[in-house]
């Protein structure tokens, strides 16, 4: 997950940082321990942040400032309602240029934009 998401930081970085939009959003599904949070350090780590990249399980949402891109990480796991994003924020902090990686987007429709990506992890067994 880590590499993957080593791979996939620089073409986010750049649908960011476009003249249409400067907005790039992508989804996260999968089940719990998938490895959505470790796909989302390879992005952030690779992009160049050198400090800790944690789990926004319990703050909903963690920010990592890189050059001239502001990189949100939510996971919306715990969100009761849609609505708490507003109070959060939300469309604020979806302001150009900006990636938001979010996990857990279900419980954000209504009030998330749709998404330019969607990464989908299963798990599945041999045999």
């Amino acid at each position: 997950m880590l590499a993957f998401g080593e791979r996939l930081a620089l073409p986010l970085k750049v649908h960011a940082l476009s003249k249409d939009g400067g907005v790039c959003l992508v989804y996260l599904r999968g089940d719990l321990g998938v490895g959505k949070t470790t796909l989302v350090k390879g992005i952030v780590k690779k992009l160049g942040y050198a400090g800790a990249v944690t789990s926004p399980t319990y703050t909903l949402v963690e920010t990592y400032p890189i050059d001239r891109l502001n990189v949100f990480h939510f996971d919306l796991y715990r969100l009761r309602s849609a609505e708490e994003l507003e109070f959060l924020g939300v469309r604020d902090m979806l302001s150009p240029p900006v990636l938001a990686l979010i996990e857990w987007p279900e419980n954000g429709v209504g009030v998330l934009p749709p998404a330019d990506y969607v990464v989908e992890i299963e798990t599945w067994k041999l045999g």
